[in-house]
Order: structure tokens, then C-alpha cells, then sequence
């Protein structure tokens, strides 16, 4: 568990650099007082592991660029993936302050360099991955809406022909419920990136697929994405019992991705945002926090891996998981800090 005394932490992702587990994670300080302010003060924090539970922590390893940047505001949900040249990349979605001034998101995706994993420095003074209008909705400064063009998993072309972007983003036309798609860029340096069509179609009854992610699991490719229920159609929530995690299973790691055949991983239904991730003896959890928020509780750090398997078209948590019971959890004593249930939620 990773649990810090100063910071709530909420998405995170993981790099595996054959010996250690990196950690990233967005953070913001607890002097904020509360945690609705934290989305306009997120930074990407760093901590270590050998075995996924017991986590060393490194400090703030990514903050947003100079005023007046396009990255000046702050750091949101990223991944990490290492070039055939050994160095490590960063890819990250970052809002600026000139967005907030007009009233909205204008989220962009951005990369930075490291050796190491524990330094990282910019290599572009402009977002490496933009929104293209041509197949995906743009921000619109008549509401708050937010752009949606974030949460970028980056990967090799299975043909080893250069690289692959997922992002979350929405589709430009239709109900907003329905809206949501993965988009696709593809670059042969990982460095600059074409927009692509996207590899899913709307309608499914998700507003947004976030934090997307494909790995082969057991010899099956498993797609993972989260989705707040109130992002959802009503059928998807009372079908689901308001899960925010749903899988997937799909022919390779470009799909195609029929979204509409997602299912919701009930065993811990408030997951979010959280990578999957190859344990040392080849086995898969889950490695997140718990988005209990809604609910009126604080409850913003890592918890402990949820072990995981395919099953059939979906991957559930393998059998003997408890699953998470939120009435039991605070009834046993565990109670949450309780938040304003009034407060508004930055998508």
C-alpha cells in the first residue's frame, strides 16, 4: 500500500524496469484542504516496489511547465514505455492556465525523457499529441466541458513497425453519454505523432473509456478502461452495480474494440484508474485506489494488488478475492473523512 502523509494519490501507472516496479501517480497536497481543488494542482509523484505492496517513495518527479506553457496548469494520467534506443519516455495530458481563464480543460499530451526513471526533462516546448477535429470533439468555450484528450498508453507496432497512442477522447457528434471513443496516433519516433481515425465506435453507453489499456494476459488480449458510473448510461449502472473498471477481451492490441461488449469487474467496483500489471512468477492484479469520493469519503492512496485472470470475454479477480463491500468497510471501523457531497467533479 502506498499511503503519504502530505498527498492524496489518485491515477497511476507503472513502469518495470526488470528489478524494480516504478510507480507514477498523480499527487497534490493536502494543505489544499480539500480534495476537490487537487485536479487544478496535480503533479506526477514517484515510488519504487520489488513486489507491487511495499513502496519506497521518491518525491515529485513531473510538474508543469513555465507560466504562460501550454503545460503551465497542471500534470494529469500518463504511461511510460521504453525505445529501442534504451531511453525511457514519459507521455503525459496537461491542461494550461489560459484554458482555466476561458472556462474550460484544454487537455494536451506532452513527453518527457529519463535514463533512469528518477529524472526526466522535456524534450518539446510544444504538445507532442494534439486533438484533431476531424474525428474527435474539441473543446467548446461556451460550457465547461472539458476537451478529452488525455491518458495516453504508448506502445510498440506488433509488426515492429513503429509506435502506437491510445487516448481517451470522445467522438464529435452524437449524445454526450455515448460519446466516448479511443483514439489512436502512431509515430516512428515516439517523439512526434499523427492523430488517427479512432479504433472504436460511440454508442456503448460511456461518456468516456479512460486510462485505456491493452495487455496480453495468459495468452489472451485483455483491454481495461474506467469509466465513473456517472460518465454511464443508466442501463450500464444498473447493469453494472455502478462499477468504474471494465474488460474486455480483444484480438491484439489495435483491437478492433467493440466497447459494447465490456463488462464491469464487480470484485472491486470503485477501482479506477489503475494499471494492469505482470507480476515476477507471470501472474496479473490490478494496482490502484479506490474512488470513493462520490460516495462523500476521502480514500486517495494505492491499496493492495487485486489479483486477476481471464475468464470467457473478461477479466475478473481470481477466485477467493473478497470482494470490496463499502458498508461493511466503514461499518467494521475503517471509517473515511466524509467531503461535501456538493462538490462538482472535474472530468
Amino acid at each position: 500500500m502506498l499511503l503519504l502523509d502530505d498527498f492524496w494519490i489518485w491515477d497511476s501507472w507503472i513502469a518495470d524496469d526488470g528489478e524494480q516496479y516504478h510507480l507514477f501517480f498523480l499527487q497534490a497536497p493536502k494543505s489544499l484542504g480539500t480534495p476537490d481543488k487537487r485536479h487544478k494542482r496535480a503533479t506526477v509523484g514517484h515510488a519504487t516496489s520489488t513486489d507491487l505492496q511495499d513502496w519506497t517513495y521518491h518525491g515529485t518527479v513531473l510538474e508543469p511547465g513555465a507560466p504562460g506553457s501550454w503545460d503551465d496548469l497542471a500534470i494529469w494520467t500518463g504511461s511510460v514505455s521504453r525505445g529501442d534506443d534504451g531511453v525511457w519516455r514519459m507521455y503525459y495530458t496537461a491542461v494550461s492556465s489560459a484554458g482555466e481563464a476561458a472556462g474550460t480543460y484544454d487537455q494536451r499530451i506532452g513527453v518527457v525523457e529519463s535514463d533512469d526513471l528518477f529524472s526526466f526533462h522535456r524534450v518539446l516546448e510544444a504538445p507532442a499529441c494534439e486533438v484533431d477535429s476531424r474525428w474527435y470533439r474539441t473543446v467548446d468555450y461556451s460550457d465547461r466541458v472539458t476537451e478529452t484528450w488525455r491518458d495516453p498508453q504508448v506502445f510498440a507496432d506488433p509488426g515492429g513497425v513503429g509506435w502506437h497512442m491510445l487516448i481517451t477522447a470522445r467522438d464529435k457528434t452524437g449524445e454526450l453519454l455515448e460519446s466516448g471513443v479511443i483514439a489512436h496516433a502512431t509515430s516512428d519516433d515516439m517523439i512526434h505523432w499523427e492523430v488517427r481515425p479512432p479504433l472504436s465506435a460511440p454508442g456503448a453507453g460511456f461518456s468516456q473509456l479512460e486510462v485505456a489499456q491493452v495487455r496480453e494476459v495468459d495468452g489472451q488480449h485483455i483491454m481495461a478502461f474506467t469509466c465513473h458510473p456517472d460518465e454511464q448510461q443508466e442501463w450500464r449502472r444498473a447493469a453494472s452495480g455502478r462499477a468504474c473498471t471494465w474488460t474486455l477481451a480483444v484480438a491484439g492490441p489495435l483491437g478492433p474494440f467493440d466497447i459494447s461488449q465490456a463488462r464491469p469487474f464487480r470484485a472491486e467496483p470503485e477501482l479506477f484508474a489503475a494499471p494492469l500489471v505482470r507480476r515476477r512468477d507471470g501472474s496479473w492484479c490490478f494496482v490502484g485506489f479506490r474512488n470513493l469520493e462520490p460516495e462523500g469519503h476521502w480514500h486517495f492512496h494505492i491499496f493492495e494488488p487485486v489479483p486477476v485472470e481471464p475468464r470467457g470475454d473478461e477479466l475478473v479477480a481470481v477466485d477467493g478475492y473478497p470482494t470490496f463491500d463499502l458498508d461493511v468497510h466503514l461499518g467494521g471501523g475503517a471509517a473515511l473523512p466524509a467531503v461535501d457531497p456538493a462538490r462538482s467533479r472535474a472530468t
